[in-house]
């Protein structure tokens, strides 16, 4: 029951001890202990700051992703209609190629057919000439038996001759 009711002693050692022992974590505790606290709340506001930092670049770099994507889709669809540009391109070259050459050999064949035949003509004629003197000559040889006939024959042919 003591406890309940102190004494006015045990209150003023009471007091006293509490006194003492505030003015020792005053003196001693109390300062460390701020120090502590403050470079606590810097440590936090630092870190705070350095996080609103980091998620205001991750925003810059997301957004610059998303920038350097577009940038790559444009690129790429850029290079795709240039390369399909650049294949009918090609595709119509070889047309027109496959045409010139494809006119050039039919020119070159008209040219030889037209060779070959102006030279079957040629030899046709050649032939028919030969056949010709042939089937004179035998004509000849049948008619002009007598010797009048030649003559008359000869005669004829420088007259024939003299008007060409």
């Amino acid at each position: 029951m003591e406890l309940i009711k102190p004494d006015l002693g045990l209150l003023f050692w009471m007091i006293i001890s509490f006194g003492i022992l505030l003015f020792v974590l005053i003196r001693f505790a109390w300062r460390p202990i701020l120090k502590a606290l403050r470079d606590r709340e810097r440590s936090i506001s630092k870190s705070l700051l350095a996080a609103q930092i980091a998620k205001e670049e991750m925003a810059k770099i997301e957004f610059g992703n998303e920038k350097i994507t577009q940038l790559a889709k444009i690129e790429k669809d850029n290079l795709l209609k240039e390369a399909k540009e650049i294949k009918n391109s090609i595709i119509e070259e070889a047309r027109e190629t496959a045409k010139l050459e494809a006119k050039k050999i039919i020119q070159e064949a008209r040219q030889g057919v037209e060779h070959e035949k102006n030279q079957a003509i040629n030899e046709i004629k050649n032939q028919i000439a030969a056949l010709s003197v042939d089937i004179a000559e035998k004509i000849l040889k049948q008619k002009l038996v007598e010797e009048s006939k030649q003559k008359e024959l000869i005669d004829e042919l420088i007259k024939d001759i003299d008007l060409n």
